[in-house]
C-alpha cells in the first residue's frame, strides 16, 4: 500500500504506536457501565404498555376500517365518473394535496415491494390514517349529512381518538384513563357511523376486543377482583333491570337483596319475569360450618340470610302471580353464588362467585360470564351456548350445576 494511503488497525489489536503516520485509529469498545437488563418493575411496566396499546390498536383499527368505508361510499360516486382511479386524489383538493400525494407514493412503494397482499388495499384511500380521513369528511360534509345526524359529535369524537391514536403510533405510554376515553370514543364513532348496528340490552355491551379476541376467553366477559369493584363496571340495576328471567343461588343473595330495591323487583315480576332464588338453609348445619369458617359468632350470618328471605317473602307478597316468584332453601353447603339473568337467550348474562373460606361474599373475586348464541351439546340436554364439538362453556357448567342444586331444594312458603 502506498504511503499516501490510509491504513485501518488490525481488528485484532495489533497495532503499535510506529503505526504509519496518517492512520485512522479505530475507537475500541468502552464499558460504559450500561445496565442491559429489566428489572421485574420494568417488565410489568412495559406489558401494561403493550396491553393498554394493544386493546387501543384494535379500536382504532376498527373504527379507521370502517370510516374508510364510509368515505369510499359516499366520494367514490361523486368523484370516480370524472377523475377515474385518482379520485381520492381529486377529492383531497387544493388543499390535501400534500397529505394525498403522499400517500400515492407509499402505494407505490408497496406495490414495488410486493407488500399489496389485499388488492382491496391497492387505492390510495387504504394509505389514508385517520385525521386525512376526517379532513375529507369535513371539507365535503354537505355530501355526507344526509347520512350522519350530528356533524359536531362525530368531529369532536375523532378529535378526541388523536390521542390515543398519536400514542399508539408512537409506542408512547397512555394511561387508563386515556384508553378508556379511547374506547367510549370509538364505540360512540362506530355507533354514529352505522345506524345498522344490531341494538344492545345495555346490560353488557360487546365492544370490538372481545368480538375479536373472545373465544380466548371462553366465554368471560369480565373479570373483577370482588364485588365493589364489579359494581362500579356492572351496577345492579344494569344487571338486573329489564331482566325476564332471573335465577340466583347462594348463602344470602347480597348483591340483589343489598343493592336492588324490592320495589323494582315487585315491577319486573309484575311486567313477566320470572325469578328463582336459592338461599342457605339458615338452619342447616352448612350455615353453622360458614360461620366457623368466617369466624363469626353463631346465629351473626344465619340472621342476616333469614332477614333477606323474609324481605323476599314480602317482595313476593307484593306482585300479581306470587308463583313466578320461587324462594328456595338448601341445606348443601354451597360452592358459589351465581346471578343468571335472561339464562335460556342469547347474550344471557351471569355473575359467579367463588365461596372462599376466610373471605366475605364482598371480597371474593368475580366472574362475568356471556352466554354465547352456538349450539353445543350438554350433558343433560341440548342448549344453546358459545361452543361447539360438545364442549361445555363456563356459564353452562354454572347454570347446569344451580339446576341442579334447584331441584334438590325445598321452597319456602
Amino acid at each position: 500500500m502506498s504511503s499516501s494511503g490510509l491504513e485501518l488497525p488490525s481488528g485484532n489489536g495489533g497495532g503499535t504506536a510506529e503505526a504509519q503516520a496518517g492512520a485512522v485509529p479505530v475507537p475500541r469498545p468502552v464499558e460504559t457501565g450500561a445496565d442491559l437488563e429489566w428489572t421485574a418493575e420494568d417488565w410489568s411496566e412495559v406489558s401494561t404498555r403493550v396491553e393498554r396499546a394493544g386493546r387501543a390498536y384494535v379500536w382504532l383499527n376498527l373504527v379507521e376500517q370502517r370510516l374508510r368505508s364510509v368515505v369510499a361510499a359516499v366520494l367514490r360516486p361523486v368523484y370516480e365518473p370524472v377523475h377515474g382511479e385518482e379520485w381520492e386524489i381529486a377529492a383531497a383538493g387544493p388543499t390535501g394535496q400534500e397529505w394525498v400525494q403522499r400517500a400515492a407514493a407509499l402505494r407505490e412503494v408497496s406495490r414495488r415491494k410486493g407488500h399489496l397482499l389485499d388488492p382491496a388495499d391497492d387505492t390510495v384511500l387504504a394509505f389514508l390514517t385517520l385525521p386525512q380521513l376526517r379532513e375529507l369528511m369535513v371539507q365535503h360534509w354537505p355530501c355526507f349529512a344526509p347520512y350522519l345526524d350530528n356533524r359536531r359529535e362525530v368531529e369532536l369524537t375523532l378529535d378526541e381518538l388523536e390521542v390515543a391514536r398519536s400514542a399508539v403510533s408512537r409506542n408512547r405510554g397512555m394511561s387508563r384513563v386515556v384508553l378508556e376515553q379511547a374506547e367510549r370514543g370509538c364505540a360512540r364513532l362506530l355507533r354514529l357511523l352505522d345506524s345498522g348496528v344490531p341494538p344492545s340490552s345495555g346490560r353488557l355491551p360487546t365492544d370490538a376486543v372481545e368480538r375479536l379476541v373472545g373465544d380466548r376467553f371462553t366465554d368471560v366477559a369480565g373479570v373483577h377482583p370482588d364485588r365493589v369493584r364489579l359494581q362500579r363496571q356492572l351496577p345492579a340495576e344494569d344487571l338486573f333491570g329489564g331482566a325476564r328471567r332471573l335465577d340466583a343461588a347462594g348463602i344470602a343473595l347480597g348483591l340483589l337483596v343489598g343493592n336492588y330495591p324490592g320495589r323494582r323487583l315487585v315491577r319486573l315480576a309484575d311486567g313477566g319475569c320470572r325469578i328463582r332464588l336459592l338461599f342457605l338453609n339458615p338452619a342447616s348445619g352448612a350455615m353453622r360450618r360458614r360461620e366457623r369458617e368466617l369466624s363469626l359468632k353463631r346465629g351473626e350470618l344465619s340472621r342476616s340470610v333469614e332477614t333477606n328471605i323474609l324481605h323476599m317473602r314480602r317482595v313476593r307478597g307484593r306482585t300479581r302471580d306470587p308463583e313466578a316468584f320461587e324462594i328456595h332453601v338448601s341445606d348443601e353447603t354451597p360452592r358459589f353464588s351465581a346471578y343468571f339473568v335472561d339464562a335460556d337467550a342469547p347474550g344471557g348474562v351471569a355473575v359467579v362467585q367463588s365461596y372462599l373460606r376466610r373471605s366475605r361474599g364482598m371480597e371474593t373475586p368475580v366472574l362475568v360470564l356471556r352466554r354465547g348464541g352456538r349450539e353445543i351439546v350438554h350433558r343433560t340436554g341440548p342448549f344453546t351456548g358459545p361452543f361447539a364439538d360438545g364442549e361445555l362453556s363456563l356459564f353452562e357448567t354454572y347454570r347446569e350445576e344451580f339446576e341442579w342444586s334447584w331441584e334438590n331444594s325445598r321452597p319456602v312458603s
